[in-house]
């Protein structure tokens, strides 16, 4: 199955993206992609996107470290996120694992965007902003 892996250094700690990316439901707040969520069980999410439906379906999470999750629905079928800790910034390493080849430019522009939508919520929530009157905004996540 083919691979593709993203890097993306962040300007927050690293308990901070983790926090971020552990908190599922604030998903749509700053997720570009994801539109509405909802918990199904324990470790288990259905997201609206605006590519389709996915159950996301969390199978690894070792706080500050790294998360994995299959998801159903996405040509995604599991994705991950390793932490890299260098001081108050933290590298990001998103992978994911996808059916076909030909699908990989795809896939390396949803992960770039994933993280460029993760890089400017975790850049606005270290310079005090409020989480509640966040705006996700296509031009600023395409410009990160």
């Amino acid at each position: 199955m083919p691979i593709v892996e993203l890097k993306k250094e962040i300007l927050s700690p690293v308990e901070k993206v983790y926090e971020i990316l552990n908190d599922y439901l604030a998903l749509p707040k700053w997720n570009i992609v994801v539109t509405e969520i909802s918990q199904l069980e324990p470790k288990k999410y259905f997201l609206k996107t605006n590519v389709g439906d996915i159950t996301n379906i969390e199978v690894e999470n070792v706080p500050n470290e790294k998360m994995t999750s299959i998801q159903e629905g996405s040509p995604m079928q599991k994705i991950g996120y390793i932490f890299e800790p260098k001081g108050n910034t933290t590298v990001v390493t998103l992978w994911a694992e996808f059916e076909l080849e030909d699908q990989r430019n795809v896939m390396e522009m949803a992960g770039d965007l994933f993280l460029k939508s993760l890089k400017v919520y975790s850049d606005y929530i270290s310079a005090g902003g409020n989480p509640e009157e966040y705006k996700k905004s296509f031009g600023k996540i395409n410009k990160a």
